[in-house]
């Protein structure tokens, strides 16, 4: 990845990078060609990984690797992509981390055995860590500023219905064809975007010669990579009483601490600009960004969940249920762009009002949950969270982003996507916990009334069917704990209602 010869001088930037016209309709296409690669794949792998733990001979823990491994090189990289497009140019960065996308999704399609694979899961991850920071700071620049709000709401379309395609895509892939294509799929898009990106995009700044902070890199690798670990492997492993977890644990909090201390007051050239927390719009929209990664992610590791072992939905339903919230956010875009681009309306009164909706849809669907609620008493709350998601996604990028110069898009972009991510993981985590711990309160809470003063617990004694008995206590244990996760979410999306308005009010362009 050399400079080019010609590169704009820095000054000239954002107004440099404008495009209009039909070069501007064929670089937002391999933009988001690019950022669906990174959203899709995030999920559609998670179908496929029983039948690819059978295929390729995997344990559980082996095939989680194929998952874990991706999460965590993507964790690391995500922050240091604007060093990388600021060292190497961000039209050859991102070219070269969509071709190397591609190319380990072709490794990865073709492995043999699941060590090959989780190699090629761990580079994929980490050429995949900066397609969407990369890309929303490219639609930043690519349109004119008082366009903003379009860019974004493009952007929102690809970083929220990926995600929720992706099992359902991952499932018809899988069962039609075979689980390597949940891979070979990224083959066309990847090529298409990386050749686009390559022959078209323009450098908003020209590239430096940086200098490489190897300590920062180090310390970044280390705490990211083992908290990580820690969130997707803690409860498998019973957390901290596992001594890996323990000292993982450990790693994670001594490694971050180090590393804030020396990108602020050691490095001389810090490969993550921590200064850039100093605007209030990159702070607080971190932090907003950690409920909505929860929101948007942790409904898509519990809800399938539910349905498919409470409510016996098969694999291609559930994937229908959250594709019906990934239908609302689509539609719902444009207009929210319209409603934000005019400036009537202050972004943050809509983000608040899409963090009401949010965290009303998971008290609606805590409410709804039982052993026999049908279809559609599920997809009422879930599209109204559809609507919340759209509200809270684009005004927040928007906010964040005009809060901001240009050369501090990147970091704010990279910031922002991180927080997303861990608000992913975080949230998973969370409710994976929550759902063992409170399924074994709601049980012996349960069994506690089961006695033989009820008339219905002497009639199943009497028919000696105790295996039913206990059979409808579980599953009646398990609703029970997969409604207190949908109330926890609940909650946290009104807590943030009252961070919205540390956000500074957009000024009109």
């Amino acid at each position: 990845m050399e400079a080019p010869e010609h590169s704009p001088p820095a000054a000239a930037g954002e107004q440099y990078a404008v495009e209009s016209g039909s070069r501007l309709v064929i670089l937002v296409v391999a933009i988001m060609l690019a950022t669906l690669l990174q959203t899709l794949d995030g999920t559609i792998v998670n179908v496929a990984l029983p039948v690819i733990q059978g295929n390729l001979g995997a344990t559980f823990d082996e095939g989680a690797w194929v998952v874990t491994g991706y999460i965590i090189s993507a964790v690391v990289v995500i922050p240091i992509t604007p060093w990388l497009q600021l060292r190497f140019g961000r039209r050859q960065y991102y070219a070269t981390a969509i071709f190397g996308f591609t190319l380990a999704s072709v490794f990865c399609g073709l492995s043999g055995s699941i060590g090959t694979l989780i190699f090629w899961r761990v580079i994929q991850g980490a050429f995949g860590g900066g397609l969407i920071a990369t890309g929303q700071a490219a639609l930043r620049d690519t349109f004119p500023a008082d366009k903003l709000g379009l860019s974004q709401g493009i952007f929102a379309l690809g970083a929220i219905v990926g995600p929720t395609v992706g099992p359902t895509l991952g499932g018809l892939l899988t069962d039609n064809f075979s689980w390597n294509y949940v891979f070979l799929i990224n083959i066309v898009p990847g090529t298409i975007a990386g050749i686009t990106i390559l022959a078209m995009m323009k450098n908003p700044t020209a590239p430096r010669r940086l200098p490489l902070d190897a300590l920062g890199l180090v310390l970044l690798a280390a705490g990211l990579g083992s908290l990580q670990f820690v969130l997707d492997e803690g409860q498998r492993r019973d957390w901290f009483n596992d001594d890996l977890i323990l000292a993982l644990a450990c790693t994670a909090a001594a490694a971050i601490a180090t590393f804030v201390c020396w990108e602020l007051f050691g490095a001389r050239s810090p490969i993550v600009d921590l200064k850039a927390f100093r605007y209030r719009g990159v702070m607080a929209g971190s932090v907003l960004a950690i409920v909505t990664g929860a929101s948007l992610f942790g409904t898509i590791v519990v809800l399938p969940q539910y349905v498919q072992s409470i409510l016996n939905f098969t694999a291609t339903l559930s994937g229908e249920l959250i594709l019906l919230r990934a239908i609302v956010t689509g539609v719902l875009t444009m207009a929210i762009v319209r409603l934000v681009g005019s400036g009537r309306i202050d972004s943050r009164i809509l983000l608040a009002a899409g963090f009401a909706l949010v965290a009303a849809s998971n008290l609606w669907l805590a409410s709804v949950s039982t052993s026999t609620t049908p279809f559609w008493s599920l997809a009422e709350p879930l599209m109204l969270a559809g609507a919340g998601l759209a509200l809270v996604f684009i005004p927040l990028s928007i906010a964040v982003l005009s809060s901001v110069p240009g050369e501090v898009a990147p970091k704010a972009t990279a910031f922002v996507n991180l927080f997303l991510q861990l608000g992913g993981s975080i949230s998973t985590a969370a409710l994976v916990t929550l759902l063992s711990h409170r399924e074994a309160f709601h049980q012996t809470i349960l069994a506690a009334g089961v006695t033989l003063h009820s008339s219905l617990v002497r009639d199943v004694v009497a028919h000696h069917q105790l295996n039913v008995l206990y059979h409808a206590l579980v599953q009646q244990a398990n609703t029970m704990a997969f409604a207190d996760a949908s109330y926890l979410v609940g909650f946290a999306g009104f807590f943030c209602i009252p961070l919205v308005f540390l956000l500074e009010r957009r000024k009109r362009a």
